[in-house]
């Protein structure tokens, strides 16, 4: 196809003006822009906020907190989806090409890590605030991110924003749920173990 018929908002070559909010959101601070893979970088950008703030380590801080996120995330992603189209990274592209094949529906730009913040958010929750911990939810929610097991991969077509954020709210409630259970045997075997 050719560059003159690739208009619309969905289009990669379309260009209009992104407000800054929205982008300083969608982004995760900019962080979107670093070069690799983006949602990566988003996903430490929310767990070095989650470590950082006072607090998070409590549900009633950290769910509305996630709650608030998840709906202002729909929100700027959309005005970033609408702009970006579906414009990927070179290493988003590998991992939807290797993972993910087939088409995606509704448009994820890479620069969009908002979700994966949230993602994040969602995969310490209920968890002991320490750096192990931390790391075990990270790395698992990437996997479960990159995979996108069922029914993240159909519920990513929803348009609006909301398929952005639901597919890593999946991957991040099966990285909750994998932390618990590895939690729950580690302490079994090794009583204590994380838990201060």
């Amino acid at each position: 196809m050719s560059k003159e018929a690739q208009t619309g908002p969905d289009s990669p070559t379309a260009v209009a003006p992104i407000p800054f909010f929205p982008r300083l959101v969608a982004t995760g601070l900019f962080s979107g822009y670093l070069p690799g893979p983006a949602g990566t970088w988003g996903s430490i950008v929310g767990a070095l906020i989650y470590y950082a703030l006072p607090w998070t380590e409590r549900t009633i801080v950290l769910l509305p907190l996630i709650a608030i996120s998840f709906f202002i995330g729909a929100r700027v992603s959309a005005i970033i989806a609408a702009v970006e189209g579906h414009r990927l990274s070179k290493a988003s592209e590998f991992a939807k090409s290797r993972f993910q094949p087939g088409p995606h529906g509704a448009a994820d730009p890479s620069i969009v890590v908002i979700d994966e913040i949230v993602g994040m958010w969602v995969s310490v929750l209920l968890l002991p605030k320490n750096p192990l911990v931390l790391l075990a939810s990270f790395c698992l929610f990437r996997i479960f991110d990159i995979l996108k097991p069922y029914p993240a991969g159909r519920l990513e077509r929803v348009r609006g924003g909301w398929g952005i954020m639901l597919d890593d709210l999946i991957a991040a409630i099966y990285a909750n749920a994998s932390v618990h259970l590895l939690l729950f045997f580690l302490t079994l075997a090794l009583p204590g173990f994380l838990l201060q």
